[in-house]
């Protein structure tokens, strides 16, 4: 578990209003969008997916916003696609890793929140999740970055 400042970055990215029920409907089919779509406009991918979550304080039946984003080297001029862009800003985050399924993701966030709380850090309203290594047939082999936004 690390403080750390993410330098800005340039994305692809689809948005939408979500709830944690429904993160499944996105999953494999909003990622294969964003790469071919990058594809199409020649963009080098930089890295992983992330998925950011905007004002997400653990309520499943709450409403948040969702990012998911692909790292790109360069955002094209006139883009008139399905998808939008952005760089972002400096991110002061904390983060660590995560291994293994992604339904054991909420003991890694409680750990998360307890150095946050023992430490008085402020959290600033985003998470992100980097999907490192994604294994649909063997969960165990999942390897996520997680990312909580500081003030």
């Amino acid at each position: 578990m690390q403080i750390r400042e993410i330098q800005p970055i340039h994305f692809l990215y689809f948005k939408t209003e979500a709830k944690l029920s429904k993160l499944s409907d996105f999953v494999g089919k909003v990622p294969k969008a964003l790469q071919l779509e990058a594809a199409k406009l020649g963009l080098l991918v930089t890295g992983p997916n992330y998925w950011s979550y905007f004002n997400f304080y653990g309520n499943p039946n709450e409403f948040f916003t969702l990012e998911i984003s692909l790292p790109v080297d360069a955002l094209p001029v006139n883009y008139t696609g399905e998808f939008l862009l952005k760089t972002t800003t400096l991110f002061k985050c904390l983060s660590t890793h995560h291994e293994g399924n992604w339904l054991d993701m909420p003991t890694t966030y409680n750990k998360l929140m307890t150095y946050i709380s023992h430490h008085q850090l402020t959290p600033n309203g985003e998470n992100r999740e980097l999907y490192i290594n994604c294994d649909f047939e063997n969960p165990a082999a999942n390897f996520t970055e997680i990312q909580i936004g500081l003030q």
